[in-house]
C-alpha cells in the first residue's frame, strides 16, 4: 500500500550536479527516516545519506561537503542534492523510507540511475 517513486536520475559530467527526489503515497500514519542508498556494479548496496525525525541526517563519508539530504515531511518527500559529483558516485540509486501504520516497516524504490561519465 507504500509506494516510493524516484526521479531525477541521469547521465552528467564529472563535477555536475544531480537532484534525486523521492516521494511517498500510500496508506500510513507517519516516517520515521527517509533516505537514499546507491549500489554500484560489483559492488554492496550501500547508505548515502538519510534524514530522520527531528531532522538528524547521516552521510556516507565520500559524499559530505557534497551531498545534501532535506525531507519535507508534509510532503512525504526526500531529496538529494548531489554536487561535484566524481564517476566513483555512479550506481543505481534508491530510495528508502522507513514508516510507521500497524508496525514500522521498511519500503524501497525500484531505483534510478545516476552516471558519472564524459
Amino acid at each position: 500500500q507504500v509506494q516510493l517513486v524516484e526521479s531525477g536520475g541521469g547521465l552528467v559530467q564529472p563535477g555536475g550536479s544531480l537532484t534525486l527526489s523521492c516521494a511517498a503515497s500510500g496508506t500510513f500514519f507517519r516516517i520515521n527516516s527517509m533516505g537514499w542508498y546507491r549500489q554500484a556494479p560489483g559492488k554492496e548496496r550501500e547508505l548515502v545519506a538519510s534524514e530522520a525525525s527531528g531532522g538528524y541526517t547521516k552521510y556516507e563519508d565520500s559524499v559530505k561537503g557534497r551531498f545534501t539530504i532535506s525531507r519535507d515531511n508534509a510532503k512525504n518527500t526526500v531529496t538529494l542534492r548531489m554536487n561535484s559529483l566524481k564517476p566513483e558516485d555512479t550506481a543505481v540509486y534508491y530510495c528508502y523510507a522507513e514508516l510507521y501504520y500497524s508496525e514500522w516497516d521498511e519500503y524501497w524504490g525500484q531505483g534510478t540511475q545516476v552516471t558519472v561519465s564524459s
